[in-house]
């Protein structure tokens, strides 16, 4: 009995739902429909989205939190190239990411045609790879390849075009998707971990900085194993945010504020600094080791890019938790004291939000925003950071327990990208509270993906610090020329707008009502919006304070 024909769209379905996929972002264009038909005859759940962009960070918010690619779909032309964002955001995130779109039929491919524009030429630059789907028989292969490519450290996203004729054409008899074969970490190499041990035993201040590496690699037990057994502290940067808990007496926070920070005092006095899954476009490393001439002990499945300030002088290239504990067990032997001055970071730190805690000025001081979310929120519950000036607030102060509990985008450093990942966080850990901490001028870019999130059943909390601005950019312009230009706006009742979607809408009057009124919201069974003045006149000051601390510190 010979085998029912198919078109190439249900192979492509079929080698997606071999590779585990459970959901696809998108939206639907005319020269897809065969793929979205398709979709909607298999296991996996397709997410209509009210824009493309919203899909890609779905699913580059997916792919963070779960290690496997999440996949977003588009029509050709303007559709994929509103994936184009996200799809850059994740490959800067170092996130896996499946970008699918429809492309020109190839009977057209080669001459001027309606809506074709060379959409391969145009991912190449943001992703692993980016190829064109040219005949129905390299389907399994090339979607093989592409989630091999996004998955494998380091992660990033893979782009596939599939004319619109190729995907209506027959699929190939017998074609069948390739077996899913997940590579074995590496062991560490012997002679590597004794030469880093070597370093190790004879520094007087060594100093740990996790990265998103360890994040994602579940590198976080090791690394506090690590930690503990040698009495050395850990900074982390904003990705790897909860890879040391907060609450651990070795936690020194996060590093990557825009100024010299507490948290840069530890590197300061470091003469040893172990980097471990750090990731160089997460920050510069020039801020943590500004003469260059800090020993460098690189922990991470590849090799470090090259940086004046990045020296490597041992580099262990392997699975992180297993060099950590090997690195551990061959310097135990290390008889220094814990690098001094920790203790007085984690105290500033502390006085900080303590401080912001009990601030009840109105509109509300940064650091009660901050510790109202805080206390609003269990420790793995999911808080998605936007960018702006609330970042630099909520990736300083913010106190993190898990991994991935505290997403900051810090590689592209996108703005709104968390209102459409907070719906793919919540289909991802649907366990979790999960809530955007948006600024007012990021929030409205990408606010069209509250209707998908209600019509999804995604309950989410959005937590909008309203300053009528571009908060960091007037912040920015405030340091560098004395002044700020063209960076305000006004903007609509976000009370009446989210209850326009049939949303619950808030809006906070006094600095008292945050914390009870996140708590209602989060309890609430579906999409809330909270409005939330904030008073950034506090910016400054803090520049002006931790500048005093540079001069003072010892």
């Amino acid at each position: 009995m010979s085998e029912p024909s198919r078109v190439t769209a249900e192979l492509i379905v079929e080698c997606l739902e071999n590779e585990g996929v459970t959901h696809v972002f998108g939206i639907p264009g005319e020269e897809n429909i065969r793929l979205v038909d398709a979709l909607s005859r298999s296991s996996i759940e397709y997410v209509l989205t009210r824009h493309e962009q919203g899909a890609s960070f779905m699913a580059e918010v997916y792919g963070r939190l779960t290690g496997k690619a999440g996949v977003c779909s588009a029509t050709l032309g303007p559709g994929a190239i509103n994936l184009l964002l996200g799809v850059a955001d994740a490959t800067t995130n170092s996130t896996p990411v499946l970008a699918l779109s429809a492309q020109v039929g190839m009977r057209r491919s080669y001459k001027e045609s309606h809506q074709g524009v060379d959409l391969v030429s145009m991912f190449a630059p943001v992703t692993k790879w980016s190829a064109l789907v040219a005949t129905p028989g390299a389907v399994p292969e090339m979607v093989r390849k592409a989630f091999k490519l996004a998955q494998t450290e380091r992660p990033g996203a893979v782009y596939l075009a599939v004319p619109e004729d190729v995907e209506s054409a027959d699929a190939p008899a017998g074609a069948v998707p390739l077996r899913v074969n997940v590579p074995r970490p590496d062991d560490p190499s012997a002679t590597q971990i004794a030469r880093a041990a070597k370093i190790l035993r004879t520094a007087r201040n060594p100093v740990v900085l996790a990265g998103h590496g360890a994040a994602r690699t579940d590198a976080s037990a090791a690394v506090r194993r690590f930690a503990e057994t040698l009495a050395i502290p850990v900074a982390t940067t904003f990705h790897g945010k909860g890879v040391m808990p907060d609450d651990h007496p070795l936690a020194l926070g996060a590093v990557g504020f825009m100024r010299h920070d507490y948290v840069n005092f530890g590197f300061d006095q470091a003469d040893v600094i172990v980097a471990a899954g750090y990731e160089l476009q997460e920050f510069d490393p020039v801020r943590i080791n500004p003469r260059g001439d800090t020993k460098i002990i690189h922990v991470h499945r590849f090799p470090a890019e090259v940086d004046a300030h990045y020296d490597v002088a041992v580099g262990l290239h392997a699975d992180i938790g297993r060099c950590l504990d090997e690195l551990a067990a061959a310097a135990v032997t290390r008889d220094h004291p814990p690098t001094s001055g920790q203790e007085r970071i984690r105290e500033l730190l502390t006085r900080e939000l303590d401080n912001g805690r009990s601030d009840d000025r109105f509109p509300l001081a940064p650091a009660r925003i901050v510790a109202d979310t805080r206390a609003a929120l269990g420790r793995e519950d999911v808080v998605l950071v936007d960018t702006g000036a609330l970042k630099m607030w909520m990736a300083r102060l913010y106190p993190t327990y898990e991994p991935n509990t505290c997403l900051i985008s810090n590689g592209l450093s996108t703005m709104a990208w968390t209102l459409p990942g907070a719906i793919a966080a919540k289909i991802a850990r649907p366990e979790a509270k999960v809530l955007v901490a948006t600024g007012d001028g990021s929030f409205l870019m990408n606010s069209q993906e509250i209707e998908t999130a209600l019509r999804v059943g995604t309950p989410i909390v959005i937590l909008i610090w309203v300053d009528d601005a571009y908060g960091l950019i007037s912040w920015k312009m405030d340091l560098e020329i004395g002044h700020n230009v063209d960076t305000g706006f006004t903007n609509p009742d976000f009370v009446a707008y989210a209850e326009s979607f049939g949303a619950k809408g808030y809006r906070i009057g006094s600095a008292d009502e945050l914390l009870p009124t996140l708590r209602e919201a989060l309890a609430a069974d579906t999409v809330s919006v909270i409005a939330c003045p904030v008073d950034y006149s506090v910016n400054s000051a803090l520049i002006e304070s931790l500048g005093e601390l540079d001069e003072s510190w010892s």
